[in-house]
């Protein structure tokens, strides 16, 4: 198997090898150092943000094989932004210790500021995590595109983040892997002393509908809100389900014309597929809807036609 870029799959690269030994190496030591840095929040109930960026420079320099002189604090208020030949390849937005373990819609939040700063930096990776939960995606097709999900609590060694080292970060995603953010609940399941979700002026709106990038089907720069299309989730990150048919069929009733509403052809089948999956998640596509509309009929066979049906499942 062969990735995009004409690289072998992973697990077939000798940096890949020496990369996963690493982390089950380090794996160990990283876990009990990461309980000593979070001995101030079982202490005090609290913890500051800087116990989360501590942990995260342990990772990547420690578990993975980033130099020190390569994480990067505070630029152009990206909290950390990994480089390699002075190239930036990684901005993480972090959280407060378990701001967003319990909550798909504190994640969202975090994406966002991490989008915007992307945007403003040329990156096309980003990250968010709180020092429990590690989330990663990249900027493509108008959208973000997983790329993993781990829990740095974990006792076995998540060897998934192969994928954010020096030798991996630049490689296309091997598709077979998961990090979707279904795993994570739309709301707290547990209460936490430190929500620290982005104030609004830390978060990017359109001028019209009031809303973040995030909600919007097809974003071709998070930095300028006008090309942002096809709003279909609310400011809380549910579905819209007044939009979400309406954005279905804005693209599919001129489906065939080299661009659409401003969406560029070559864009269209991701954003199907961010579409699709709402449908999915509000019980509206076939065939798991006993009578679905029309219009999820048709995006159904859009799906199918472009190779990408199982998008969601």
């Amino acid at each position: 198997m062969t990735s995009t870029m004409g690289e072998p799959s992973s697990p077939h690269l000798a940096s890949h090898r020496h990369c996963t030994e690493r982390i089950q190496s380090a794996w160990p030591e990283f876990r009990i150092k990461r309980v000593q840095r979070l001995e101030q929040q079982r202490r005090l109930g609290t913890a500051h943000e800087k116990v989360a960026e501590n942990i995260l420079e342990d990772l990547f320099t420690t578990v993975l094989d980033w130099p020190l002189a390569n994480f990067n604090n505070q630029v152009d208020f990206a909290d950390i932004v990994l480089t390699d030949h002075g190239i930036k390849w990684l901005i993480v937005e972090v959280k407060r210790p378990d701001s967003l373990t319990w909550s798909r819609r504190a994640v969202r939040s975090a994406l966002d500021q991490a989008l915007r700063y992307a945007a403003e930096q040329k990156v096309r990776t980003i990250a968010v995590s709180d020092g429990e939960m590690l989330y990663t995606a990249n900027i493509a097709d108008g959208g973000l595109k997983d790329r993993i999900f781990v829990r740095l609590s974990d006792p076995e060694p998540p060897l998934a983040l192969w994928w954010l080292s020096v030798q991996g970060i630049w490689r296309d995603i091997d598709p077979s892997e998961d990090a979707a953010l279904r795993f994570l609940p739309e709301e707290p399941v547990a209460p936490t002393l430190n929500t620290d979700c982005a104030s609004p002026g830390d978060v990017l709106l359109h001028p019209k509908y009031k809303l973040p990038a995030q909600c919007f089907a097809y974003v071709g720069s998070f930095a300028k809100t006008g090309t942002w299309k096809l709003p279909y989730l609310l400011a809380d990150g549910t579905i819209d389900t007044k939009r979400l048919p309406k954005a279905v069929q804005c693209i599919l009733s001129n489906y065939r014309g080299a661009k659409v509403g401003g969406i560029p052809e070559e864009a269209i089948p991701g954003t199907l597929g961010r579409l699709a999956q709402a449908a999915r998640h509000a019980g509206h596509m076939p065939p798991e809807a006993c009578n679905p509309a029309p219009v999820y009929r048709q995006l159904a066979i859009a799906l199918e036609q472009l190779g990408i049906a199982s998008v969601g499942n």
